[in-house]
Formats: structure tokens, sequence, C-alpha cells
């Protein structure tokens, strides 16, 4: 059936949305894949306060609907008429299921930009069959959280040649500023409503029975570093982060290792099974895991701080009164209700490491690795200028190459992006990729 909008942006005028919007309209062309787009949120104006923003060469003109996650009905409406929906409107735990059923009911492609592990899996639990029956594809984590941390891995293990395998690879994720650095509060406020049902996903992943840290047979077992380390090679302190990207990151890997047939349901399409198992023959699955890095001593202390403060007082309903209303004060000025500045936006970045260790022959593992190749992806700010350029990049890949992609069905972006050429797309747009050392304790290489 034919669609009036090849993209529809939902949640356009909030704080990442609009961001959203400025990128995409650089895409806009009728000899791009990207012809069409319109607007839809709850109120019409800001919607087109939005746009005039947004326009920043010339005026442009877009249809705008008007759809609330509280009314279906609006919500089936805007799915019935777009190819693809990209959702802004957070916390998904609260506003994202209304929109992820509307365009699964529609059989229209949905991506958006959240971090948050529950609602995620809970979208798999409970729509991944429809979606492959609707030819709905369903994609989260299409931002910052959590596609540097799957290319990343991804990237890393194409450095490992055979009979080279990696054991483990370990991120450090460092936001660097100039100034003063203020964060998406979107993300702080997932972050506490996630303490506050934290109980939900454990229930969640028992009742599935699914396994989200995936098989990795023969290389051994996950190595266990320290809470708090200071890794010397790249000149960072870091401390264990419970984030997205390491559930995202092994939900993809356990598809992949320990779920193929879920896999292969939605892979109708032929020339799309064919480009899966081409790329993913060279991928070589290995342990996971995320750490949240700093220059010094005193900036982990700060995010254990923040930590401490979001994992105690967001238990209780006082507790996260007092952490959404104050953000500024329980996260020692990370965030921010208002958001960052234009300033603090140029002035932000991110670095993000990927630490390889294994074996240089596969038939002979033993107890400790003897390679460690060492890569890194790194970009600009990460909530207003990296998410918005990874989501429009998503959207393009969605529109250009369907054929090439899972028929329907609910996946991580890994399963879906890693084989296209997104990883070069990015590199297109500030992002970058590189191999920073590689080292061989072993002569058998």
């Amino acid at each position: 059936m034919s669609k009036l909008y090849d993209m529809i942006i939902f949640g356009a005028s909030g704080f990442t949305g609009k961001y959203v919007v400025k990128e995409a309209l650089k895409f806009l062309s009728p000899n791009s894949p990207l012809t069409s787009i319109a607007l839809a949120g709850r109120s019409s104006s800001k919607l087109a306060e939005t746009l005039k923003w947004a326009s920043t060469s010339q005026p442009t003109a877009l249809p705008i609907l008007v759809a609330d996650t509280s009314d279906p009905s609006s919500l089936r409406r805007m799915a019935s008429q777009a190819k693809l929906v990209l959702n802004c409107v957070g916390p998904y735990r609260l506003h994202g299921e209304p929109v992820v059923a509307a365009c699964v009911e529609a059989g229209c492609d949905y991506l958006d930009i959240s971090g948050e592990p529950e609602f995620m899996e809970r979208m798999e639990a409970d729509y991944h069959e429809k979606a492959v029956e609707t030819g709905s594809l369903v994609v989260s984590a299409c931002g910052f959280d959590s596609v540097p941390a799957e290319l990343g891995l991804l990237f890393n293990s194409r450095q490992w040649f055979s009979p080279a395998v990696p054991n483990r690879v370990q991120a450090y994720v460092s936001l660097e500023s100039d100034k003063g650095m203020a964060l998406n509060f979107a993300t702080y406020e997932s972050a506490v409503l996630g303490v506050a049902n934290a109980d939900n996903l454990t229930k969640l992943r028992q009742s599935s029975r699914k396994r989200t840290q995936p098989l990795i047979p023969g290389y051994g077992p996950d190595p266990k570093g320290p809470t708090i380390e200071h890794q010397k090679k790249i000149g960072l302190w870091a401390v264990k982060l419970p984030t997205a990207d390491t559930s995202v990151v092994r939900r993809t890997l356990s598809m992949l290792t320990d779920n193929p047939s879920g896999l292969q349901g939605a892979s109708e399409n032929p020339k799309y099974a064919e480009i899966r198992t081409a790329f993913w023959s060279n991928i070589k699955p290995a342990h996971f895991g995320v750490k949240i890095a700093a220059k010094n001593r005193l900036g982990i202390l700060r995010f254990i701080a923040v930590g401490l403060s979001i994992g105690l007082l967001g238990r209780f309903s006082m507790g996260r009164w007092l952490l959404l209303n104050f953000p500024s004060i329980f996260s020692l000025g990370l965030f921010r209700k208002n958001g960052p500045s234009n300033e603090d936006i140029d002035r932000a970045s991110f670095k993000m490491w990927f630490l390889g260790q294994g074996f240089s022959d596969a038939s002979h593992v033993s107890k400790q690795p003897d390679t460690e190749i060492i890569t890194r992806v790194m970009g600009p700010e990460v909530g207003y200028v990296t998410t918005p350029v990874i989501l429009v990049q998503c959207a393009l890949i969605v529109l250009a190459q369907r054929g090439d992609l899972p028929k329907g069905g609910v996946f991580p972006p890994g399963i879906v992006f890693g084989p296209t050429d997104l990883q070069e797309r990015l590199q297109e747009n500030d992002l970058s990729f590189d191999v920073i050392s590689k080292s061989y304790v072993s002569s058998k290489l």
C-alpha cells in the first residue's frame, strides 16, 4: 500500500527531536531516498516553531500531524501514512510502546533512540512475531545509545585475522569538553526510571528465558576486572557503567550465537540472507563490557557520586521526585532540564575506546590472552549532534536499502545495520573509526 510520506519524525519539537529535523532536512531532495517528510507531535504550533528553527538556509514547508501517545487512534493514523517513523518521544518506558504497536499494526518501519534495556527487550518479546507477520522493521537504540558500541565492536572484531580470536572487548566511553559538560536530561530521566523498575527487567529476562550473555565457544570465560581501574594504555581512569550498550551488544551476539533461528525467520528476503551470511562469517564473538572513563580520579569520583545518588534515591518515590526536579544538584551539574547551550554542544565530543584481548591462535587457548588490539570510535557531542546524525543515516539506509534488510521483526541495530554501509556513512559525517595499536605478545602471528 502506498504511503504519503517517506518519513515521519514523531516528537519533532522535543530537545533531541528538533535536531533530528535539522539533520533530516539536509537530505530532503527529489533525487534522494528521502523525498517527503512530515512532523508529528502533540502541539502543531510547537512543531511549526521547530520547522522554522530547523530551516536555517531557507524556509521549508512540511506537513504537520497532531499525534499523542495517549491517543492510540492518532498514532495509527500517523503510522498508516508513513514508510518509516522516527520516534523521538521518551522516556520510552512511558511513551514508547503505543508508537511501536501502531507501527507494527500498520506494517510501518520504526526507529528510535532509546537507551532503555527493559523497553527494548520487552518490545522484542511482545512484538517480534507480529512485526515479522506485518513486515514492520522495529529497531531501537539508533543513536549514541548504542550504534557506536555496536559498530565499534564489529570494527574491532574485523581486525582479528585467523587464526587469532578475541576473548573480551572492553569499551571505555570518554565524554569530553573544554568547558563543563551538560548532558541530555532525557538520558538522566531514563536512568532514574530504570532504577525504579530494575526488578521488571530481571523478571522479563527470566520469563522469556532468553540468554542476554552470548555463548562464546572455546575462547575461555569472561575475565572479571576491577570496579575502578587506571587504564594506562589509553590514559584514562574508568569505572563500570550499567549501560544500554552492554545489553544491546549482547542481544546482537546472542542472536548470532544462540538464537539463529529467530533471525532466519525474519529474513525471507534471499538477498538479505546472502548479505547477512557473508558479513557475519567474518565477525568473531567476544565477551563485551562498557566502562565510563575520565582523565583523572576526580572525574571518576564524580560519576560514582551521581550513580550512587540515582541508585539510592531512585528506588523511592520521594527520591525520584527530588532527582527529577533538581537534576543539576543531584547530578553535580552533569544534567540540566533546559539542556546544554549551543556553545556547550560545539565544545563537546566523545571517544569510545575498544580494548580487545584474545589469542594469537584459536587452537591454543590459554588462561592469559597473548594478543591485544585497541580501536577507537570518536565524534562530536553525543546527544544533539552524534545521535541525530546516526538516526538519520539509519533512516536513509532503511529507505534506500529496504530490500537488503530483514523483512520484519524487532532487532538491535547491529543485526540490521552491521552488514550495511552505516560505518562509511558515519565516517562521512564527522565520526571516525581508527585502529590504535596491535600488540602480539606471542610470535605465532
